[in-house]
């Protein structure tokens, strides 16, 4: 603690500050002298006391300073620069400047004023300090890395800042078993963080790897040779277990630390694959003396293949992306449809990168999972009018009309369209079901699931602790309605698109004072959930430490505004609403600028009719980006 003026006295004891008294009238305020005593934070707060004299009809600038520093000396230099007002002026100068030029790489112009003011540096603010820096906020006071949380944030950071995405993954990486899963969350500071059965976490590191490379070209990070974590494997009736798990000796590329991820979810080995294409699995030999002919089922369906279920989909451990879904796997039976479109995506996307390191023999397996995690889905998972969302240890269907509670549930409609391993037919009757049972206009939400957990037999975790239409637990979690959002633009529904975005747009729910009374938190930032149910509806949950700032970033710029960066090519596809004219985005590429203005004489959704670069016409209406110094003014007309 220090301040610009002398110290006269200081201390650190709250009782000794109170006394008998309140922080509304604190004895301390009277004392001449404070006692010079801390607390180390058994009764700890911070007084301190300074005389200051000020002369009439004049000011007086203090600066009071509150930081740590690894030793002595250290924090006195720090104590001493600061104490001197223009250091500090000077400092705040600089870091505005900082930010500025942090959050101002790309800036857009569109009809929706709430969506400029969030977008032109609101979320990146929110998604760098709050979570990758402070990890922490005020409605949450964490302060630990999760794995697949930070992993999400670096899909917006690629846009402003790629180095620090490089550098998450990395760091991601550090904190993965060498058996191939991860710690669920960690601290960095003791080290220490914990190892769990929640079956999706590993699988984000392939993906946003996968992502991270398509933006930026960067392949060299596959040859980057983090270490992992060394522990003791998770006991036979152990969930999790939080510890101080070593750094091992151990190390290999980014590459094969995704591959161990990939194999470690799947659970199959190589040579497990031609059995299973023949319909015919090896099991123990001791158990069923030798090898046992076909089952009755076909591909994944076959009992006791790796980590698939009966129904053919990957086993959902103590939770998937909903951690809420606790008990739904906990015996080692249950299966997550979300995760099966997940794994999709995954090995999608991360089948070009095993063709260009020359392993052929992992593509050509991914390809069949795949194949047969798509045939299962849309078999075994559909419902007649959406898709489950999972089956319980004791079979129990989540997410079937035949339910009282957790009917329908948002992301196994919106993954399966993200993913695009739903049938086209069942795609957009998915996607209609969602917008009819989950989007609430009247509060501004769309939920998570519905109807809420509550007083039925169900019993799925740690989800039905919450108040029904409280955070997981049927109201809106943002994560689940920007998804949403994403199908909506990937089948060409741009209206719609704008009209949700607009919807759960923080700006929007706060525009009345009527509104704003109701909402309840601040309308600069992304909320994590939205309650909604009964008199709490439409109120905001937990602001700022939510990675649904990052996809809320990623959903405007990638999939409404339609600026995408792959294999260092440039592209424009919007979907937009009908009524835009126009919008125009700004982005700074390096040290090259690139003045993108799209117009819609036609009041399209969808659609290209010309690309322009500098006046000239780019049939293939695609450009390489290249950071060469100038300023590249294109023109798209749809």
């Amino acid at each position: 603690i220090g301040c610009s003026e002398k110290i006269s006295s200081y201390t650190g004891s709250k009782t000794s500050f109170l006394k008998n008294s309140t922080l509304e009238n604190p004895v301390g305020l009277d004392e001449l002298a404070l006692n010079r005593e801390n607390s180390f934070g058994e009764d700890g707060i911070v007084a301190i006391q300074i005389n200051v004299t000020i002369e009439a009809y004049s000011t007086k600038e203090i600066v009071f300073t509150l930081g740590d520093a690894s030793n002595k000396e250290e924090y006195q230099d720090l104590a001493y620069k600061y104490s001197n007002v223009n250091n500090c002026k000077n400092e705040y100068i600089n870091i505005r400047r900082h930010w500025e030029q942090l959050v101002n790489k790309l800036q857009i112009n569109t009809p929706m004023e709430s969506t400029n003011i969030l977008l032109n540096g609101w979320l990146i603010y929110q998604t760098i300090s709050s979570r990758m820096y402070g990890k922490t906020g005020f409605y949450q006071s964490g302060g630990a890395y999760g794995f697949r949380d930070q992993l999400q944030d670096c899909m917006l950071i690629k846009y402003v800042e790629p180095n620090i995405a490089r550098e998450q993954i990395l760091r991601n990486c550090r904190h993965q078993f060498i058996e191939g899963d991860v710690e669920h969350w960690w601290h960095e500071e003791t080290d220490k963080g914990i190892r769990t059965r929640i079956s999706d976490d590993l699988l984000w590191l392939p993906y946003v790897v996968a992502d991270y490379i398509s933006f930026t070209g960067d392949y060299e990070i596959l040859e980057e040779n983090p270490s992992y974590k060394d522990g003791l494997r998770l006991s036979e009736n152990e969930n999790e277990r939080y510890d101080l798990y070593k750094d091992a000796d151990f190390k290999e590329s980014v590459y094969k630390h995704c591959i161990r991820a990939i194999e470690k979810a799947i659970g199959i080995e190589d040579n497990e694959v031609e059995k299973i294409k023949v319909g015919k699995y090896e099991q123990d030999a001791e158990q069923n003396k030798g090898e046992t002919d076909n089952l009755g089922k076909e591909g994944l369906n076959q009992t006791g293949i790796g980590n698939f279920g009966e129904h053919g989909l990957p086993k959902i451990g103590t939770g998937d992306w909903n951690d809420g879904m606790s008990n739904v796997g906990a015996k080692g039976k249950g299966e997550s449809v979300w995760l099966g479109f997940f794994m999709y995506a995954v090995l999608k996307e991360f089948i070009p990168i095993c063709e260009r390191m020359g392993n052929f023999e992992k593509k050509e397996k991914y390809q069949f999972i795949m194949e047969e995690l798509k045939r299962a889905l849309n078999n075994n998972a559909w419902d007649g009018r959406w898709y489950k969302r999972a089956f319980c240890d004791d079979g129990t269907v989540l997410g079937t009309i035949h339910n009282q509670e957790c009917k329908i549930d948002s992301i196994a409609q919106s993954w399966s369209i993200i993913s695009n391993a739903g049938d086209e037919d069942k795609k957009y009757t998915a996607i209609e079901s969602l917008e009819n049972h989950l989007v609430d206009k009247n509060n501004g939400i769309i939920k998570l699931l519905d109807p809420p957990f509550e007083n039925g037999n169900l019993n799925p975790g740690y989800i039905k602790s919450y108040l029904p239409g409280t955070r997981e637990n049927g109201g809106q979690y943002t994560h689940g309605a920007i998804w949403a959002i994403i199908a909506e633009t990937i089948l060409g529904f741009g209206d719609k698109s704008v009209e949700l975005y607009k919807m759960i747009n923080p700006i929007e729910h706060t525009k009345t004072k009527e509104l704003a009374n109701k909402y309840k938190v601040e309308p600069y930032v992304i909320s994590a959930d939205i309650y909604g149910a009964n008199n709490l509806a439409g109120s905001g949950g937990w602001t700022w430490y939510t990675g649904s700032s990052s996809w809320y970033y990623i959903c405007a710029v990638q999939n409404i505004l339609g600026l995408k960066i792959e294999n260092e090519t440039l592209s424009i596809n919007p979907c937009i609403s009908s009524e835009w004219q126009e919008y125009e985005i700004r982005y700074k590429f390096g040290e090259s600028i690139y003045n993108i203005k799209v117009q819609n004489p036609n009041r399209k959704c969808t659609g290209v009719e010309k690309f322009l670069l500098n006046g000239v016409e780019i049939p293939e209406k695609k450009i390489r980006i290249l950071d060469n110094g100038k300023v590249n003014e294109i023109q798209i007309i749809m």
